[in-house]
């Protein structure tokens, strides 16, 4: 296009001196041929132009509806000067088809007004001013970083898109400008009044354009200076957080570093497992403790706010979540308490079930249990080896027995047998005595030692831990009960080892019979 314009500038000039050396003579063929000839030229190129403005651009739109703006406010002046004239002149009532139809005519002006509401004072208003910036976000957390730069990166495309408006504004203005010297020439031509008419229009778009840009030029830089400063604050801000959490994650790293080395510590000086297990507990809980204290100090700015929300908050959060409120507290209860430790065999009934088996684990919801063969297993639930989970709130709604509480690791286990009514009754207790005494004798004096241990805190009235033989008066015989002390994780192994050995003794002595169920038939001889 800037090539074709060029090679008419220069025909034109070529064709001017041509013209002045003619003697003024217009009327000569050649000269009416070259001057169509350069006319024609003139009007492919202002199409060309036109076709290059692009049919969509905004400018050109707005200005378009500046010039509409324009002529509806002339011609609603022109109608209310009309309405007045004849109002004033209408003395006998004349013109009243002619004032109602003016009437309705500014009607519809004054609608179309409102709608191209100040176009006509700012045509460029909307395209000049730039996007709102908006609240600058608060960087106070880490998670904010994340707010800062997206808000950044949001600035930086509202600016792009400000850029490209006055891109397309200094493109259209040159393509004015090229239309405007092709008129310039043109004019020379042929100074019709369309012509003339034309170039003064184009004459008052390209001076409004021109004031446009000049205006987004100094919008631009001000807008432009404005987000790169603050740009520098929010980068400081999110600098400031980077820093800050690069501390907190020193401390906390060494916490947890620190937490390690004591472990291992404590697991070089202390045997026994249950005291590591409580340790390690105490050591774990007193870390997070300690990071939770200092992420809620580092990025609470205001406590109190803080305090008085959670406690709007709590009522609805502790009866929507009642249970979990329970176990927290169970949990205290438990580990407090010191009614059930980590590797104590407890017994815990639940829904019609009873699950025996010893404590994996005390969370701060629940605790874990793994589930042995027991007598319970044998007679009831014929199944083992599950992993239990129960709720720490049960330790206020369920039964739970601890077989193993405060050192002791001993419980009394029963055996019954039944003799005939004609055995010897007292050969068979003293039997029971002896095996039971034999197999449990050092079960006995363990216990002997933990019940005095355990009278430092409870008050023991029958400290008896020898074997307990009783008999007893049944249906079928004589019921010989025999209770001994046993070890609490594996009761079946020496109920099962004591259970055979009576067995034995009593089919060795000849005056001992075992009983069971059985019929005798008498028959009569007739």
């Amino acid at each position: 296009m800037q090539k074709l314009l060029l090679v008419l500038f220069f025909t034109a000039s070529v064709w001017a001196a041509a013209v002045q050396n003619k003697d003024g003579n217009r009327s000569d063929p050649e000269f009416v041929k070259q001057k169509q000839h350069l006319i024609q030229e003139y009007t492919a190129s202002l199409s060309a132009i036109d076709n290059d403005i692009p049919a969509d651009s905004v400018w050109m739109k707005n200005y378009s509806s500046y010039l509409t703006s324009i002529e509806v406010k002339n011609n609603l002046a022109e109608v209310r000067a009309k309405i007045a004239k004849l109002s004033k002149n209408n003395k006998y009532g004349q013109n009243i088809e002619e004032l109602s139809a003016l009437r309705s005519k500014e009607n519809i002006l004054s609608n179309q007004m409102l709608q191209l509401k100040g176009k006509d004072a700012t045509p460029f208003a909307e395209l000049l001013t730039p996007p709102e910036i908006g609240e600058i976000p608060p960087i106070n957390n880490p998670l904010d970083i994340f707010t800062g730069y997206s808000f950044i990166k949001q600035l930086r495309n509202n600016h792009e898109d400000y850029i490209k408006q006055k891109e397309r504004l200094t493109r259209l203005i040159e393509l004015l400008k090229m239309k405007k010297g092709i008129y310039d020439n043109l004019i020379v031509l042929q100074k019709d009044k369309k012509t003339k008419d034309s170039l003064e229009a184009l004459k008052k778009q390209l001076d409004r354009f021109t004031i446009a840009l000049d205006t987004i030029n100094i919008t631009d830089s001000v807008y432009k200076k404005r987000i790169e400063v603050i740009e520098i604050n929010i980068n400081k801000k999110i600098e400031e957080q980077i820093y800050k959490l690069i501390k907190i994650g020193i401390i906390v790293v060494s916490l947890f570093v620190l937490s390690f080395l004591i472990k291992l510590i404590i697991k070089k000086y202390i045997t026994d497992n249950e005291r590591f297990y409580t340790a390690n507990k105490i050591i774990t809980f007193t870390n997070f403790t300690l990071i939770l204290l200092i992420l809620f100090f580092n990025y609470i700015e205001n406590v109190a706010y803080m305090v008085t929300i959670l406690g709007f908050a709590s009522a609805g959060i502790a009866i929507a979540m009642k249970d979990w409120f329970m176990s927290i507290l169970g949990w205290l209860v438990i580990v407090f308490g010191g009614s059930i430790h980590v590797g104590d065999r407890i017994r815990v009934d639940m829904d019609g079930m009873m699950y025996i088996g010893d404590v994996l684990d005390i969370s701060l919801l629940r605790m874990t249990i793994l589930e042995d063969i027991t007598l319970t297993s044998y007679h009831k639930n014929r199944r083992a080896g599950r992993i239990v989970f129960i709720p720490n709130n049960y330790v206020f709604t369920r039964m739970i027995a601890n077989y193993t509480h405060h050192s002791l690791k001993t419980v009394w286990d029963g055996i019954d047998i039944i003799i005939t009514f004609d055995s010897n009754h007292k050969k068979a207790l003293n039997i029971c005595k002896e095996i039971t005494r034999k197999y449990s004798k050092g079960y006995t004096d363990i216990t002997r030692k933990q019940l005095n241990k355990l009278r430092n805190n409870y008050s023991l009235k029958n400290t008896n831990v020898e074997p307990r033989i009783f008999s007893f008066i049944e249906p079928n015989g004589v019921v010989i009960s025999s209770w001994y002390l046993t070890n609490a994780y594996g009761t079946l192994t020496l109920r099962s080892t004591i259970s055979l050995e009576i067995v034995e003794e009593f089919n060795r002595a000849g005056d001992i019979t075992i009983a069971y169920p059985t019929q005798k038939l008498y028959l009569e001889e007739v």
